[in-house]
């Protein structure tokens, strides 16, 4: 069958999607549409993505790259991998290269500050500079993930093996975050290559590093030059475009999360696995009897600052005995950051002391200073809700009768993500490990989920339990996550037969 190339789109066109349903074009799509432009359906949604000629062509070239360094890479010795790590972590530590790379991310983050937009991952402070340097040097110091036997089985007369292989072409869309890089290139240990998007307020930090300190290492190291790829395009539609290639053994996104489940979307109706990244937020389930300097100090130690595995939700079981102790951590972490604190109420709003119910704060946002209450009222479905904080503490409470009513709130409306207790008894513990579908369970404060905190293995993303998991079941996709698997069999009785 005869198939026409799409030139151009009306308003109002009719477009099909998912099997039985119709979706129309907008004016504003039509008249953006031009000849060798792609548009993207998707599926699940009936979203239209529209990917310009110019931006498709810069995505392919990218994966283009990345295959023919990934077939390259069957002739690269481990030497000169964990030199790659090496010469990658001394450029990263050398005070020469990294001024001009904090010149390019102190013009990112002051671009994104006049656009409103939030700079508390962006920043590319001594600490993260320090972290990156650590990870690279991780994994210049791991073992080979390529050739290692994960099962052998023995049969009379004949054998066989599996082993792990490189899985290909990783592709990744990644937040504003300049650490990208040093979490990425982790899949270079088992001879993968990476090309990878990052968002566009961290575009100019990411090519100082692409420039000044990846190619140079990949070059010295004697790896192929396009091991690792940037693709230097802040259009949206560029990640739509990558994760579109069905070359791309397995596309992973890190960021929002309506973005995030946008990208997986695609991938998956191009035939490419995906590993999402996006919503995050802990919660935090406490029994009134339980130790109250263990609480204050899990939730004060779990607001130090806004991520993934950041405190969003406390539930408290069983009356109010915990909630000075929940007040007092809040209103610290507030001062902690100078910034004050937030806080939303389910259920449990009339126990709460005047001063509380009655005041208002300031709150810093991304795009500045709000005069806001400092309790507002929940309804329980908005329990899902991840708060984006940027220096004021934001959290939700609520208070039930008892612990199976806590884990079912926990189950039905978190990302089913992250989950502390604290609690006295085994028994409550083992009740909520048993039935609470959280991918990380802790006894403390919720910040210990991070690959290279807890596993010393930098992560390239925290997959949520919510959506299930293809790779890294554990939750933590690294760069030693990243194979498949060959099976080699050896026969000795050359007489065998079935």
């Amino acid at each position: 069958m005869a198939c026409e190339q799409l030139t151009s789109l009306t308003a109002g066109m009719a477009i099909p999607f998912g099997g039985d349903r119709v979706t129309r074009v907008s004016e504003a799509l039509a008249a953006a549409f031009k000849p060798g432009d792609r548009l993207i359906v998707v599926q699940e949604t009936g979203e239209l993505l529209h990917v310009p000629a110019a931006v498709h062509e810069l995505a392919t070239a990218a994966v283009d790259q990345a295959v023919e360094a990934f077939e390259a890479m069957r002739g690269v010795s481990q030497k000169q991998v964990s030199a790659f790590f090496e010469q990658f972590a001394a450029r990263l530590a050398s005070e020469q290269c990294w001024a001009l790379i904090a010149a390019a991310n102190a013009e990112d983050a002051e671009s994104a500050r006049k656009r409103g937009r939030s700079t508390t991952r962006l920043v590319a402070t001594a600490k993260m500079r320090a972290e990156m340097i650590e990870g690279l040097r991780r994994w210049r110091d791991a073992p080979p993930t390529d050739e290692k036997v994960v099962e052998r089985v023995d049969h009379e007369g004949w054998s066989l093996e599996q082993t792990t292989a490189p899985l290909g072409v990783v592709a990744f869309v990644f937040e504003g975050r300049p650490n990208v890089f040093a979490d990425a290139a982790g899949v270079i240990r088992g001879g993968n290559t990476v090309v990878f998007r990052i968002g566009s307020d961290a575009l100019g930090t990411a090519r100082a590093i692409s420039e000044h300190a990846l190619k140079p290492a990949l070059y010295a190291a004697g790896l192929p030059a396009c091991a690792a790829v940037l693709l230097e395009c802040a259009e949206r539609s560029a990640g739509w475009a990558m994760f579109s290639d069905g070359r791309v053994a397995l596309a992973v996104a890190r960021g929002s999360g309506p973005a995030v489940a946008q990208l997986g979307a695609v991938a998956r109706q191009a035939g490419v696995p995906v590993s999402l990244h996006g919503t995050g937020g802990a919660w935090l389930i406490a029994l009134d009897e339980a130790d109250d300097e263990r609480f204050h100090s899990a939730v004060l130690n779990s607001l130090d600052r806004k991520a993934c595995n950041t405190l969003n939700v406390c539930c408290l079981v069983g009356g109010r005995q915990l909630l000075p102790a929940f007040l007092d951590a809040l209103r610290e972490a507030g001062e902690r950051g100078g910034h004050g604190c937030k806080l939303h109420v389910v259920s449990g709003y009339e126990w709460l002391p005047s001063e509380w119910t009655s005041a208002r704060t300031s709150v810093r946002r991304a795009d500045g200073d709000h005069d806001e209450p400092l309790v507002e009222r929940l309804s329980e479905d908005a329990l899902r809700t991840e708060w984006e904080w940027e220096q004021t503490p934001e959290v939700s409470l609520v208070i039930v009768r008892e612990i199976e009513e806590a884990v079912a709130l926990f189950n039905r409306h978190s990302p089913q993500f992250i989950l502390s207790v604290i609690a006295n008894d085994d028994a409550t513990h083992d009740y909520i490990w048993a039935n609470a579908n959280a991918g990380f369970v802790g006894d403390g404060m919720t910040r210990w989920v991070d690959g290279q905190y807890a596993l010393n293995r930098p992560e390239l993303g925290l997959s949520n339990w919510e959506h299930g998991r293809l790779l890294a079941r554990g939750g933590v996709l690294s760069g030693d996550s990243v194979y498949t698997i060959r099976t080699r069999m050896r026969q000795k009785d050359i007489g065998l037969h079935r």
